[in-house]
């Protein structure tokens, strides 16, 4: 029960987010699909193309078409991107269904509904809808399932769902939290196909007591997935209340400090630490965790996240799209000048230490093959590289690849989570370390030198929003933060919880006392 002490005290929020999410969803897109499925099932030229339409969503990778949605919506991240990719996610099975459902009437009997005189409304009402409800209540069930499914994959645009658990839970390696995420996804699923199921054989049996029975129950779980925020905000009410009041006296304006953090231990880690610095200055703060690197940014130039922080090579290569590779100082200053001048955005500062991407062989693989350098890599038979899926797409991984003659090599793109292992097993040749991981030296590995200076530096760099800059008491609280974390003491932090699988808040305590910070 104490493992399960901490999945359990975030369920309230995060199911009640996502059957919000998933609900809503489905909702809005049985709206745009019956309607059009019933004016395509009469008419074929407005079926093929919706149809088309349809399908083109639902083979965009989920993920893929959430992500989508944040530039699609200016910047915004949350609810809104997560709720329109999952509405056209719903669409196709609910659109096919209803145009084959309708279809396979059979003429005999619309001829027959005319004959006693229905108009061509009321045979659709009263016969041809009802005897097409099974086969419709069919893709409802399928695109239900799909999209509670797809829900979980909503945590990197920044919406509450159930995947908060399994992005969480897989960055740090709790495996309780991504078992405990995977149950309640997959529960919530059957139990609301059990229910979808019982409408559709009341449908076909004409049943009106299961009817009402698979009724009353979906609406007992809408009415659940609404009474955590409303409980929620009644207990916490008072103490919101209050809180904004102190912050407001304390200079942050009565509005919480939104932080927002990307998708591993070390982005927890800081966000922890941000956290905790601004609540004993007084301020009121909000957490917006495992957000994708471009998401990341995009929100802080929207608003929706006031203060984050990334990595001068990342802002570099992927905000900037700069392939060139001037010395650390001249970078970090025309990244500084470029956040100013095209986006409002302050670079309050560097925190003191890099996290640099690093290539990393075993000890055993380097003194068998005298691998010092990246360029040694080269010789190897059966060369394979792991790194994250973002490294592959990065400029300095084709001047890795070009510099240090590694076209043989197969990439592996894996979650950053599974690459220490990999590589310490032998199931790669090298990875991409990230250099204040604890985990390179504790799997005993080791960082080849990079003699032409391919990889840039990744300085820590505190960002803020244009919107927070009106709150100068949020640049005062984090000021002492700047130069003040050195990549050993970041190493030891990550360790805690990537090794010594401890919680991400023993790892900020442990940062804290380090740093010399009073107690929060």
């Amino acid at each position: 029960m104490d493992t399960l002490a901490q999945p359990l005290s975030m369920l309230p929020e995060l199911l009640g987010g996502h059957l919000r999410l998933s609900l809503g969803a489905m909702a809005c897109g049985l709206l745009i699909a019956l309607p059009l499925g019933i004016l395509a099932a009469r008419n074929r030229i407005i079926a093929g193309p919706s149809l088309a339409i349809a399908g083109i969503f639902q083979t965009i990778p989920a993920l893929a078409l959430l992500a989508l949605m944040v530039p699609l919506l200016g910047g915004r991240i949350g609810f809104l991107p997560a709720f329109a990719a999952l509405t056209l996610y719903a669409i196709l099975p609910v659109l096919r269904n209803t145009i084959v459902g309708l279809r396979s009437v059979s003429p005999v009997v619309r001829e027959a509904a005319r004959g006693v005189g229905m108009t061509q409304v009321q045979s659709l009402v009263r016969v041809e809808l009802p005897l097409a409800l099974p086969t419709i209540m069919a893709g409802i069930r399928t695109a239900s399932v799909w999209v509670i499914g797809a829900a979980t994959l909503a945590t990197p645009v920044g919406a509450a769902s159930l995947g908060n658990y399994i992005f969480s839970g897989l960055q740090t390696r709790n495996w309780t939290l991504v078992i405990f995420g995977c149950v309640a996804a997959a529960l919530s699923a059957l139990i609301i196909d059990a229910l979808l199921k019982l409408m559709e054989s009341a449908a076909a049996r004409r049943h009106a007591g299961r009817a009402l029975l698979a009724g009353a129950g979906l609406a007992v779980i809408t009415a659940l997935a609404l009474v955590p925020a409303g409980l929620l905000a009644g207990r916490t009410d008072a103490r919101d209340a209050r809180a904004a009041s102190d912050a407001a006296a304390s200079g942050f304006g009565g509005e919480p400090v939104v932080i927002g953090a990307k998708a591993f231990t070390e982005q927890y880690i800081l966000a922890g630490l941000m956290e905790s610095v601004l609540a004993d200055a007084g301020a009121l703060v909000r957490r917006r965790d495992n957000l994708g690197s471009t998401v990341a940014f995009d929100a802080l130039v929207t608003g929706e996240i006031d203060v984050y922080v990334d990595y001068s090579g990342t802002l570099w290569a992927t905000i900037m799209a700069r392939e060139d590779m001037p010395p650390r100082p001249v970078m970090l200053a025309e990244i500084t000048s470029w956040m100013w001048s095209r986006h409002n955005v302050l670079v309050l500062g560097a925190l003191g230490f890099e996290n640099a991407y690093g290539i990393a062989v075993s000890r055993d693989e380097a003194e068998r093959h005298s691998l010092s350098r990246i360029g040694d890599l080269a010789g190897l038979p059966d060369l394979s590289i792991g790194a994250d899926s973002e490294f592959f797409a990065r400029s300095e991984w084709i001047s890795l690849r070009d510099i240090y003659a590694l076209q043989a090599a197969r990439t592996r793109a894996m979650d950053s989570t599974f690459m220490y292992g990999a590589v310490r097993d032998g199931e790669v040749s090298a990875i991409t370390a990230y250099t204040t991981d604890g985990r390179i030296s504790a799997f005993d590995l080791v960082i080849l030198d990079d003699p032409s200076a391919i990889l840039p530096p990744y300085d820590a760099l505190v960002l803020i929003s244009p919107a927070a800059l009106q709150r100068p008491a949020i640049i005062r609280a984090l000021a002492p933060l700047l130069g003040a974390i050195d990549a050993q003491t970041m190493r030891e932090a990550n360790a805690v919880v990537d090794l010594e699988r401890r919680p991400v808040d023993e790892a900020v305590l442990q940062l804290r006392e380090t740093l010399a910070l009073p107690p929060s």
